[in-house]
């Protein structure tokens, strides 16, 4: 089988089936009856099982929050799960996000990379196979998400009435394969409110916003401020601080209040430090002010647990894996109020060999001394396939067919949905030399890596799910 000839015969139509699910903006919004986790992601949905029905597979939908495409008969079932959930655009594009342009030789739109695009192209390697009218050995099934970017409710909902496939992979990652994901905890330092000092304070934090979501570093990040005395004092100190730490920002005076701004860098929760956190960024300027007790206390706990690293190692719990590397903790969300208090979102990301119950109940102690609990804990464990399966060989080779490659596979921060098979695996669609917009304003995928990831995926299903190099032992 030509796999790349037979992909580029597919191209005009591969292209506009994918532009017309970028220009959805399936950014996750208020629930509904009928769209638990928003408008946006339902009419993604719907959107993929209906080209589903035109291409005449087989579709279901489930609950209206996730659903599935699927193609042959038989008991065991080859899984590829992928999401058309996207994260906010945020601020920042030279073009309209949800208006997919291609300009040079990219294709430049929210959730082109995350996760629109591959999978679309693991779509396509299951449409034309199907057109090849080549007998499935497997049932052969596209598993569509809709909450992937926030809590999952969408695999929670479907495997809740639908089979688990035996093996399969996400195409939500990169290449050559992740056959490895850490563990991924979210949850929240909730600030105890106590009374306000008898001595009116100098300055009072009247409000602090920042981030979004928990698995994005926050790219901006709001201040609104009471002083009671020497308002240009403080501004200068700010002004200083900005040049101290060429951070950028900006102030105004709006009735009597100090609005200050500071502007950081998004990147993916997975990573934080690859960004910049402006929320942290303006905690260290707060930090230095004469503030009310309850603020003050926010800020240093701020300082002393949360800023400055990234590894776990200021909340104890710094783990380090020979393959999976190390702790990563994300602040994705600030919010303080006077009147309700502060509260951390936290995205922490661990290796495999932490004991993350000890951990957890060890730091739950330790921050109440502070006046915090943590609340709305929430995690998946680490999630791990040997090297040496037949899964990861076959993928891994049908990769090395198409591209001159020879990197092994490896392990993530990040979290796909392939940690919800026992033998699951992300499988592109990165490759070596793409740069990361996950996340990112200006989100682009180059449109030759989309097609090859497409031949790459062909190949791939082709193996397993028409050959049957995988046998049904080795699939289990």
């Amino acid at each position: 089988m030509d796999y790349k000839a037979l992909v580029e015969s597919y191209k005009e139509n591969l292209m506009e089936d994918l532009f017309g699910l970028l220009e959805i903006e399936s950014v996750k919004g208020e629930p509904s009856k009928d769209a638990p986790v928003g408008t946006g992601p339902k009419c993604a949905l719907d959107y993929m099982l209906e080209i589903g029905r035109r291409d005449g597979f087989s579709t279901l939908d489930v609950k209206n929050i996730a659903g599935h495409i699927e193609a042959g008969e038989g008991e065991r079932i080859f899984g590829i799960l992928g999401h058309v959930d996207v994260v906010p655009p945020g601020k920042g594009w030279n073009t309209d996000p949800f208006t997919p342009e291609i300009i040079g030789d990219e294709i430049v739109a929210r959730g082109v990379q995350d996760d629109k695009g591959p999978t679309i192209a693991a779509y396509y390697a299951m449409k034309i196979l199907k057109d090849q009218g080549v007998p499935f050995k497997y049932r052969t099934r596209l598993i569509i998400g809709t909450d992937e970017e926030s809590d999952w409710q969408c695999t929670a909902a479907y495997f809740k009435t639908e089979e688990m496939p035996d093996a399969g992979f996400a195409p939500d990652a990169a290449f050559p394969l992740i056959h490895g994901e850490k563990g991924i905890s979210t949850f929240n330092f909730v600030q105890k409110q106590t009374s306000l000092d008898e001595d009116e304070p100098r300055i009072e934090l009247k409000a602090l916003i920042s981030g979004e979501r928990y698995n994005m570093v926050p790219e901006d990040a709001v201040a609104k401020l009471k002083v009671q005395q020497n308002m240009s004092e403080v501004i200068q100190s700010y002004e200083d601080f900005l040049r101290e730490t060429e951070a950028v920002g900006a102030y105004e005076v709006d009735n009597g209040f100090l609005k200050l701004s500071i502007q950081g860098r998004s990147a993916h929760g997975s990573t934080p430090e690859a960004g910049v956190n402006a929320g942290l960024i303006l905690l260290q300027f707060l930090d230095r002010l004469e503030l009310d007790n309850n603020a003050r206390a926010f800020a240093e706990f701020a300082m002393a647990r949360l800023v400055g690293k990234t590894d776990g190692s200021q909340l104890d719990m710094d783990h380090s894996h020979t393959e999976m590397g190390k702790t990563s903790v994300n602040v994705g969300m600030i919010n303080y109020t006077e009147v309700d208090g502060g509260i951390f979102g936290i995205n922490l990301r661990y290796p495999e060999g932490m004991d993350f119950d000890a951990r957890m109940d060890a730091l739950k102690n330790d921050v109440s001394k502070k006046g915090f609990t943590i609340e709305d804990l929430d995690y998946q464990p680490p999630h791990y396939v040997d090297k040496e399966d037949p899964l990861v060989k076959i993928l891994t080779d049908a990769y090395r067919n198409h591209v001159d490659d020879q990197t092994e596979p490896f392990t993530i921060g990040g979290g796909t949905y392939a940690r919800t098979l026992e033998k699951g695996v992300a499988f592109g669609a990165m490759f070596k030399e793409t740069a990361d917009t996950m996340h990112q304003k200006n989100e682009r995928m180059k449109v030759e890596e989309l097609l090859k990831a497409t031949e790459i995926y062909l190949e791939a299903l082709h193996r397993i799910c028409i050959k049957g190099e995988m046998d049904e032992n080795q699939l289990l």
